[in-house]
């Protein structure tokens, strides 16, 4: 008992040297702490100010909306044009979308605003970085459990009569988790700097180069692969965010439970939604209003995960949402509370859980930019 308690805590030791989480709880106390915001504060304008006018000019932001940016997850700005829209609304949100410069307490305002969001996004679906450096992989080819589960996803595979040992290979490896010690191999970082180079040192392995892929040469195959990843990670280690997340309907039921904060959401979501001379609204806005609602129903963004757009989607089915009619606020509120009711009742049913890993080509200690005091003075 006392051997096992130790290899326990022997675990948890080194998990906890493996993974970090980032749960917002850092940027709070940095925002909350008025005397230590202040000094952040001084410190990153003059950092940016570099003309000394006592003023941010848009090119003089552009730095720290770069690092909002990177610190939301964003590709680096001109790499996609839904990301670079990102960006402009962070810059909108410093410049009102008119003003050439910013003061200090505007920069300040803004900030702290923009740091209190990420926070409270963090806190609600906290980032574990883990640290993948082959040990888990190694582990797995080792384990009982390695061949069967690898028959398994053999099994999912499915590639044109021909196709080598090798293709093969690379379609197991995309199916593999974090869990497993593979880092995602989607990432094109990963490709080129982990897969690559093992496939090509793998080269003299006579399996890979063969045409007919049948179980067991599979296998054979995918643990020599397998052997040379885990030594490659040791070598050179990945560093993955890794998110996850459960909905299952409290968030819904806890604003649909609450009618001020419901009232208030609603009105908040509908105060720019064009109306007729009427004062009506076009169901076609529907979505758009759920979207911004659904933060405060803890939903994810409409498109961002397809389980999630299937219940959506029922729940406008069953209310008939996509006729494009007409109709006064009221109902139009109505409509809305329903939608939420429906998907509601669907998440209770049947939960749906949602991961994500991103290569983060940063050290694992370090602290983003963002928010990472100046040595300047």
């Amino acid at each position: 008992m006392e051997a096992t308690t130790m290899a326990r805590s022997s675990e948890r030791l080194h998990r906890s040297e493996e993974e970090k989480v980032v749960d917002g709880s850092e940027i709070m106390r940095l925002v909350g702490n008025e005397e230590v915001f202040n000094s952040f504060v001084d410190h990153k304008f003059k950092e940016l100010d570099k003309d000394r006018d006592g003023q941010l000019s848009v090119d003089e932001l552009q730095p720290a909306v770069a690092d909002i940016g990177a610190a939301l997850g964003l590709p680096a700005k001109g790499t996609s044009p839904d990301s670079d829209h990102i960006y402009s609304e962070v810059l909108n949100e410093f410049t009102h979308g008119k003003e050439d410069k910013v003061s200090k307490t505007e920069f300040k305002e803004v900030l702290s605003d923009i740091l209190l969001g990420m926070a409270a996004g963090l806190k609600r679906d906290p980032i574990v970085i883990l640290r993948i450096d082959g040990e888990d992989l190694e582990e797995f080819i080792k384990g009982l459990s390695f061949e069967s589960e690898m028959i398994s996803i053999y099994s999912q595979i499915d590639l044109p009569e021909g196709s080598l040992v090798k293709d093969y290979i690379v379609k197991a490896l995309e199916k593999l988790s974090v869990d497993r010690g593979m880092p995602p191999s989607s990432d094109p970082w990963v490709v080129s700097n982990v897969v690559e180079p093992v496939l090509e040192s793998s080269g003299n392995v006579d399996q890979l180069g063969k045409p007919t892929c049948d179980q067991e040469t599979f296998l054979e195959g995918f643990k020599k692969v397998g052997e040379r990843l885990a030594q490659r990670l040791k070598e050179q280690p990945v560093i993955v965010a890794h998110t996850e997340n459960t909905f299952d309907a409290s968030a819904i039921r806890k604003l649909l439970g609450n009618k001020f904060e419901l009232d208030k959401t609603l009105n908040t979501a509908l105060e720019n939604v064009p109306r007729d001379r009427h004062g009506k609204i076009s169901k076609e806005y529907l979505r758009v209003v759920l979207d911004t609602v659904s933060p405060s129903a803890g939903l994810p963004p409409l498109g961002a995960i397809d389980e999630m757009d299937k219940v959506v989607g029922e729940a406008f089915k069953m209310m008939e949402a996509d006729d494009g009619n007409m109709v006064k606020e009221e109902e139009f509120k109505k409509i809305i509370i329903e939608i939420l009711g429906s998907v509601m009742l669907q998440l209770e049913g049947n939960p749906i859980s949602f991961s994500s890993n991103s290569v983060v080509h940063e050290p694992l200690s370090s602290t983003p930019s963002l928010w990472q005091p100046s040595n300047n003075s």
